[in-house]
């Protein structure tokens, strides 16, 4: 099929004769609803810079995106079996980025969560490798997939070069997964990187973000980029999220109190979505990337003013979530074991940077809210069913003098 070559989706459907008659396979998958609109088509602007052309982290030339996405079983939940509403996003800054290593700074707003190999990016400035977006359980096994790509591409690694810790990012997203039976292998890792594409970014409820809740509705995976004028130096900034952060009266959209509009969940609801006190908080995972020259300090600094991004949808960082910020630029190349004892690095004076510091919060806010009006509803273990916010209701929010 035509995504296939963008996006590597292994859907495992169940045997389910009446289903099949029916034409509908799974009732459990990721369910269209009605057609899904990003939200600037739906009349949403965002800041002031304008997106670039596939107002995607894509949009910053070198960077690919890959997604697998697992779903299988419904109903009961029966630990190591399913269902299954998982998958992996992984995000590419450039080829061959072992041999020609990006600078990159992170943030973390608050760390009841993970995203491994943060230590030596500190310690370095730089990222040597895929990134990988998955569930919290997961994250051994997808490392595994990520250390097995890296050995095929470069199979001097740990015999006459050197080792690698790869950069795993996670969020728990066991309300609606087998999150016990971490699913996603190291072939489905396999499977997303070399199917990661440079084009079109697709979001909600795919990869990594197939089984997350953001806000009270079907989360996921977002993305947006902006693109500043030339007499701002024409740098781009792009930035994927995986949301599965926040609860639904603290949702804002374009300044609208839209959780506080929409109708509370029922008991039974909220029960579906917080399953334990962990559950209740979500977590969010941001990752930017741009064509600035930056180097490691200024990349944290971006990482910082994505949080900002963050707390214009309403977040507030509760004390059991985790917002994980990583940014890198793609304008330097960091030489693997230089011959020579210097290099040099282009450099932005830190008195340009401010137009930066917007685009990224910009880009950061509205990759949040792609991520919840891409993505759809979901029926997952145990019968739990979140839904998608309603784009029709949404609107009426947003222009209530057009009802």
């Amino acid at each position: 099929m035509n995504s296939s070559a963008r996006h590597s989706t292994r859907v495992v459907l169940v045997s389910c004769i009446a289903a099949l008659l029916s034409g509908c396979l799974s009732v459990a998958a990721a369910e269209p609803d009605r057609p899904r609109q990003r939200i600037r088509d739906l009349g949403v602007v965002i800041g002031s810079f304008q997106p670039g052309p596939l107002n995607a982290i894509t949009d910053v030339a070198g960077v690919k995106v890959g997604h697998t996405t697992l779903i299988s079983g419904e109903g009961k939940l029966t630990p190591g079996q399913g269902p299954v509403r998982t998958g992996v996003t992984v995000v590419m800054p450039r080829d061959d980025v072992w041999h020609k290593k990006v600078p990159a700074g992170f943030f973390v707003l608050n760390g009841t969560g993970e995203m491994t190999g943060l230590s030596w990016v500190a310690e370095s400035g730089f990222l040597e490798y895929p990134i990988a977006l998955t569930n919290t359980l997961n994250i051994p096994r997808v490392a595994n997939g990520v250390m097995s790509w890296m050995i095929k591409q470069y199979p001097a690694i740990g015999i006459e070069d050197d080792t690698l810790t790869p950069v795993i990012a996670e969020c728990d997203d066991g309300r609606l997964n087998d999150i016990q039976g971490r699913h996603v292998s190291e072939q489905d890792v396999l499977a997303a990187l070399d199917s990661a594409s440079a084009g079109p970014v697709k979001e909600g409820t795919i990869g990594a973000g197939t089984g997350m809740v953001s806000y009270g509705f079907k989360g996921g995976i977002g993305t947006a980029s902006r693109k500043l004028s030339e007499k701002e130096g024409g740098y781009t900034v792009g930035v994927l999220v995986n949301a599965n952060h926040g609860r639904r009266p603290e949702l804002i959209i374009a300044g609208v109190p839209v959780g506080k509009l929409y109708e509370q969940p029922s008991p039974a609801q909220q029960q579906s979505q917080a399953l334990s006190p962990g559950q209740s908080e979500g977590s969010i995972i941001v990752i930017i990337a741009t064509d600035a020259p930056l180097d490691s300090r200024q990349l944290t600094r971006l990482a910082k003013r994505a949080a900002l991004g963050l707390a214009r949808t309403g977040s507030t960082a509760r004390h059991s979530s985790g917002d994980f910020m990583l940014a890198f630029s793609t304008a330097n190349v960091i030489p693997h074991y230089p011959k020579e004892p210097t290099y040099t690095l282009t450099h932005l004076a830190d008195s340009h940077i401010n137009p930066l510091i917007t685009a990224t919060i910009e880009a950061t806010e509205e990759a949040i809210l792609n991520a919840l009006t891409m993505a759809t509803s979901v029926t997952g273990r145990d019968n739990h069913r979140i839904e998608a916010i309603d784009l029709i209701r949404l609107k009426r929010f947003l222009w209530p003098s057009e009802r």
